[in-house]
């Protein structure tokens, strides 16, 4: 893939790869481009990474194609596309489906489902990038990258807390819970489990700041709808924050959850926005209740 930028008046005179840093291109990519096949050019011209640019230099990188992932099974299936372009592709993801494969999911699980989708679209880049995951149980909008670069780029956005993610979730009544709040307890790891996690001292080993904020949508006779937005990204962490209120999410057996209802813990990722880390155009994604959560509604 090929991407230009234009070396600036406070650019002038910097090395190449400070330039290219600026714009986020890591050390790795950077040694992929130098030795998978890429191309450095400044004016047209070849140059290596500590060349000095000008003001108004043409810079252009070349990245090599990424080649698919040989211990990852491409497994060909019907997938909710919600967004697609060059550098992003954003699904919505059913319930039941782990996001990535491991000791548990060695194979069907949403990453070997966009691995097959690469490859029937043929796409010149065929490695997959997870960006967002979602648990195995919970369903919504899940956000990939379609090359190095982007996923680079969005981790960032990331960490720098660029990106909104937005759940409903179907909660058990509790009186601790307000119209609006933000929950912000340390969550770690529960003793004695490798799974768990639990609201923990902020002295516990494991502890780490968790912030989650929420407003009430609607209140049913045994359940409250919650919309919820993520500030933080721990493990189980809308489950265990909700557990901590008295108020454990429908399904959610682990943490206290009833599952006369629902068979899966309801929580459901409906809104997702960022500004796109290439185009800079903004982002703005929806996905409706599921079936399973919405009939809960209806019938209540």
């Amino acid at each position: 893939m090929r991407f230009d930028f234009m070396a600036t008046k406070t650019q002038d005179g910097i090395l190449l790869k400070t330039l290219l840093k600026q714009h986020g291109i890591s050390k790795n990519l950077l040694a992929k481009i130098k030795f998978d096949g890429g191309d450095l050019l400044v004016n047209g011209s070849k140059q290596n990474a500590i060349h000095r640019v000008s003001e108004g230099d043409q810079v252009t990188i070349l990245i090599p194609s990424e080649t698919a992932t040989v211990t990852l099974k491409q497994q060909e299936v019907p997938l909710a596309v919600v967004y697609e372009d060059d550098h992003l592709l954003v699904l919505d993801k059913p319930a039941g489906i782990a996001s990535v494969t491991g000791v548990n999911y060695p194979d069907n699980t949403m990453s070997n489902y966009v691995a097959g989708y690469l490859k029937a679209q043929d796409y010149e880049n065929q490695k997959v990038h997870v960006v967002t995951r979602l648990d195995k149980d919970t369903s919504g909008l899940m956000l990939f990258a379609k090359h190095g670069y982007a996923h680079s780029l969005l981790d960032k956005m990331l960490q720098k807390k660029r990106v909104t993610k937005r759940y409903f979730a179907l909660v058990h009544i509790s009186d601790q819970l307000k119209q609006s709040a933000e929950i912000q307890v340390p969550i770690g790891r529960k003793d004695g489990s490798i799974i768990e996690r639990a609201v923990v001292d902020a002295e516990h080993p494991t502890a780490k700041f968790a912030h989650t904020s929420y407003e009430i949508v609607k209140t049913q006779a045994h359940f409250t709808l919650v919309d919820i937005q993520l500030h933080t990204g721990r493990t189980h962490q809308i489950r265990v924050h909700f557990a901590h209120l008295g108020a454990p999410l429908l399904g959610d057996d682990l943490y206290g959850g009833k599952r006369e209802k629902i068979s899966r813990q309801a929580l459901h990722c409906h809104f997702l926005s960022f500004k796109h880390p290439i185009t800079e155009q903004e982002i703005m994604l929806e996905s409706p209740l599921p079936q399973d959560m919405q009939a809960l509604l209806e019938n209540a």
